[in-house]
């Protein structure tokens, strides 16, 4: 689908993927959220250029677009890493050390209380209040696998495992 977005060449060059993304949904402002996953699901996040840029193309405020991408924990302006890492922290996890465990990812990662995705932008690390797997406790989930009954040695051991296979790929 050609891109009808009326800006610059320089920029409709820039948002050609937005640009794609938003014509497929006829710039119809009620698949606002659906846009977001997309877009989300090209960038990783949500850009705040870009959710400028889609309320100017779906003829919204741009308080408006930032209200929804703000609103729903499934949307995020910042930057994550390829491979997002969240680590429960619910009861049943918490009593079976899933803070030895967010200790020791942070370390191997190069990550603090304050800094969430690592420099080569391969992960991002969370503590979540909880993952929905008790039984399982503890529990970290890396993208959408889930690994249970975890100690801080597995979960480096899973990490190491990523890691290598990132650097075979390379």
């Amino acid at each position: 689908m050609n891109c009808t977005c009326s800006c610059s060449s320089g920029q409709a060059k820039k948002f050609e993927k937005v640009c794609d993304i938003v014509d497929a949904y006829d710039r119809k402002p009620e698949f606002l959220i659906p846009i977001l996953q997309k877009i989300q699901a090209e960038y990783r996040y949500l850009p705040e250029e870009i959710l400028t840029f889609v309320a100017t193309s779906l003829d919204l405020p741009p308080a408006h677009v930032y209200g929804v991408a703000t609103f729903y924990s499934h949307f995020t302006l910042e930057a994550k890493g390829k491979y997002v890492v969240r680590i429960c922290n619910g009861t049943a996890c918490h009593v079976k050390n899933s803070m030895g465990i967010l200790e020791v990812m942070q370390e191997r990662l190069g990550l603090d209380d304050n800094k969430h995705t690592s420099d080569d932008m391969l992960f991002t690390l969370e503590l979540v209040s909880c993952l929905g797997a008790c039984g399982l406790s503890p529990v970290m989930t890396i993208n959408d696998k889930v690994y249970g009954q975890l100690t801080p040695q597995k979960a480096l051991e899973i990490i190491d495992d990523v890691m290598a296979k990132e650097q075979a790929d390379a």
